[in-house]
């Protein structure tokens, strides 16, 4: 593919414009067959059922000392979300990872906001890597981060929502760590300001 072929494609999947391309499950369990597991547009029935099978229930014993707020657990390698409320009830959502193990950020953090209707600006390192993007997205359906975000004490990383939906179960952000649409709204309607997270 041309650089401006290229440039042009990439430009197109950032902007979210197929929104509508996959049906987004209703449940956070249910649907991960939609969405596509891999980095290049192929033949996804191997690497789909490959992906399912890595999903796997997780107890929170071994990561938190407590379910104070709740707590988030990030498993990059299976690109799942884990979470429990302070009741202890689990739930396991489909995400999008970092691109590469660079953009890539592992450790301990907390939800320190959250916005409903988030707009988005591209970090400076962002930018000097794609300068073609724009400075700034609004809120609505060209946004990255989809209808809801919940921003980390890490500056610049949040869980949020995306429009792009094909994002979803592959290696596709900047840093940041996506869901479907609905499961963002879902969990952000669980958490709370000091809810806790890891990424491993």
């Amino acid at each position: 593919m041309g650089k401006t072929n290229q440039s042009a494609a990439t430009r197109r999947m950032f902007l979210g414009g197929a929104a509508s391309f996959l049906a987004v499950p209703a449940l956070a369990q249910s649907g991960v067959n939609s969405a596509a597991t891999t980095e290049v547009e192929r033949d996804l029935t191997e690497t789909v059922r490959r992906n399912i099978s890595s999903f796997r229930s997780m107890a929170w014993e071994p990561y938190f000392d407590n379910l104070n707020k709740g707590a988030i657990l990030v498993d990059i390698t299976s690109r799942a979300l884990h979470f429990w409320d302070e009741s202890g009830q689990y739930f396991l959502f489909p995400s999008s990872v970092p691109l590469t193990e660079d953009l890539t950020r592992r450790g301990r953090t907390q939800v320190t906001r959250k916005v409903e209707g988030p707009d988005w600006r591209p970090t400076p390192n962002m930018l000097k890597r794609n300068p073609e993007w724009p400075a700034h997205i609004p809120p609505g359906p060209n946004n990255p981060l989809g209808t809801h975000a919940l921003y980390l004490s890490w500056q610049y990383y949040r869980i949020h929502g995306t429009h792009d939906t094909r994002k979803i179960g592959r290696r596709s952000s900047n840093g940041c760590i996506g869901l479907y649409n609905e499961h963002i709204a879902r969990l952000f309607s669980m958490t709370e300001v000091g809810t806790q997270v890891l990424l491993i």
